[in-house]
């Protein structure tokens, strides 16, 4: 295992936020890791911890019903700070830990034995944990196994995220892509965060296809992506959701604005010369739509937008349209 990185927190986090592995669904690879850890070290509680901003989130947990508690308050905020596995045998003779909530209230922590969970480029992302309710000391043979079984968890987020990624275009997969939706519309749910999703396809891609050959078409593709991607904010996110058609959500965007990035990239389509023998040149037609009413489930955000992509082909194609508002009141 690599050594950590001296502590650069916004590195760090970015990192992490990388993977996009956060606030995602309970995943079977990594709850059989937890699952695993309870019962060679006969604890009543393991946990895999990633430490976010503010918080720490649990992308696994077993023998604890909760997803997340303060930064503050994480025995894994401790341990992501140090090459060496943290040890606790008793929290409540710990000074670091005998007044924290976790040790004073439930679920009354005396134990913990957490290994950094680090990535390949040396940053301590979070920790797998053993947890116990009593005092009790961790055998080096213990350690060992929990040394063993950390990498293990970076390499499923590895695999995850190599699995959320379209070979050609780089881009989120369709069902990578939509979890982010899903993120997204929790977020205007609980907190009315706005987001606005642009649907775009490539204007005549099967005649590019059997006037250029398919080579040409997959440089079309990369093209495309690549623009679209460097026209983008770190903070968006874009994926290839069908063969010649992509997805760029935007978080904490208003539709209006939301309409003049779409024309920014299809302009910037419009100009740009695909490398080819003869050069391709590509349109690109664009359909807007927000989250909110009606579009509150991935399924009916994305009709919304398709809807307005559709009346931008029909339109003649080469142009963005907002969703009408007609798509909302009826979906």
């Amino acid at each position: 295992m690599p050594c950590a990185i001296t502590i650069d927190e916004p590195a760090r986090i970015a990192a992490l936020r990388r993977y996009g592995i956060l606030d995602t669904p309970a995943e079977g690879a990594f709850d059989k890791v937890t699952d695993l850890v309870r019962t060679l070290f006969d604890v009543p509680i393991s946990a895999v911890s990633l430490v976010d901003t503010d918080r720490q989130w649990f992308k696994s947990i077993t023998g604890l019903d909760i997803a997340e508690t303060a930064r503050s308050m994480a025995f894994c905020d401790h341990a992501i700070r140090q090459d060496e596995p943290l040890i606790i045998p008793d929290a409540q003779a710990d000074p670091r830990f005998s007044d924290n909530p976790l040790v004073t209230g439930g679920p009354r922590i005396r134990s913990y034995a957490g290994v950094p969970l680090r990535t390949p480029d040396g940053y301590n992302l979070g920790s797998l944990c053993a947890i116990d309710t009593r005092p009790r000391d961790f055998s080096a043979e213990q350690m060992e196994v929990l040394k063993g079984l950390a990498p293990i968890v970076v390499e499923q987020m590895e695999l995850r995220l190599l699995a959320e990624r379209d070979h050609l275009s780089g881009a989120l997969t369709r069902r990578a892509f939509i979890a982010q939706l899903d993120k997204r519309i929790a977020l205007f749910t609980r907190h009315d965060r706005p987001a606005a999703l642009i649907l775009l396809d490539i204007d005549h891609f099967k005649q590019i296809n059997d006037a250029h050959g398919h080579p040409a078409g997959d440089r079309v593709i990369e093209a495309v992506s690549a623009l679209c991607k460097g026209l983008s904010r770190p903070s968006d996110a874009f994926g290839r959701i069908g063969g010649e058609e992509f997805a760029l959500l935007l978080p904490e965007t208003q539709e209006a604005d939301a309409l003049i990035v779409a024309n920014r990239i299809r302009a910037a389509i419009e100009r740009f010369e695909i490398t080819n023998d003869p050069p391709v040149h590509v349109t690109a037609s664009f359909g807007v739509a927000n989250v909110g009413a009606g579009r509150m489930s991935s399924e009916a955000w994305l009709s919304a937008a398709d809807a307005a992509l559709y009346k931008a082909k029909h339109a003649g194609r080469n142009q963005a349209i907002l969703a009408p508002i007609e798509v909302v009141s009826a979906t």
